[in-house]
């Protein structure tokens, strides 16, 4: 599969530049940060987090997890993970567990962790497995920018 045509119609829109960076084939945001040799702290993990009321993606530096009680407090909500079948009919442009994180562009709302504002430039998934796309910070800030931003990653 081919870098997500969501992911590509949106980055357009905001006149935003990116690298291609290909890498061996990675299961994980971790994984695919290690395979194309590039700081995890700089890779965006998305994190997709559902309830009743519908789903939210989180972003977290790779080398995170999501505080996920945390993120119910901030947002009042009871949210627990996502499964991947259900994200298949949400993200049907990209390989199950290869998520872009641009929210906006499939309509999700979306919380952004505090380190990833810190970022001088970060890599994304392309919504495949061998793909990432290196972005300049400023490039990934105008992205999520209608995101909300909190301290929502952990160690």
């Amino acid at each position: 599969m081919n870098i997500s045509p969501t992911l590509t119609k949106e980055l357009a829109k905001h006149g935003i530049a990116y690298d291609i960076i290909s890498h061996d084939h990675a299961n994980s945001s971790l994984h695919a940060a290690n395979s194309a040799h590039i700081p995890s702290a700089k890779m965006v993990k998305p994190v997709i987090l559902e309830d009743d009321l519908g789903y939210v993606m989180a972003l977290v530096p790779a080398n995170q997890y999501v505080k996920i009680n945390k993120l119910n407090m901030i947002l009042n909500r009871n949210m627990g993970l996502a499964t991947e079948a259900d994200l298949n009919n949400v993200f049907p442009d990209c390989e199950l567990g290869a998520i872009p994180p641009v929210g906006d562009a499939y309509g999700m709302f979306t919380v952004v962790d505090y380190d990833l504002d810190e970022c001088d430039d970060v890599y994304i998934e392309a919504g495949n497995h061998t793909d990432l796309l290196h972005l300049s910070g400023s490039g990934f800030r105008e992205l999520v920018k209608h995101s909300r931003h909190a301290n929502i990653g952990m160690h």
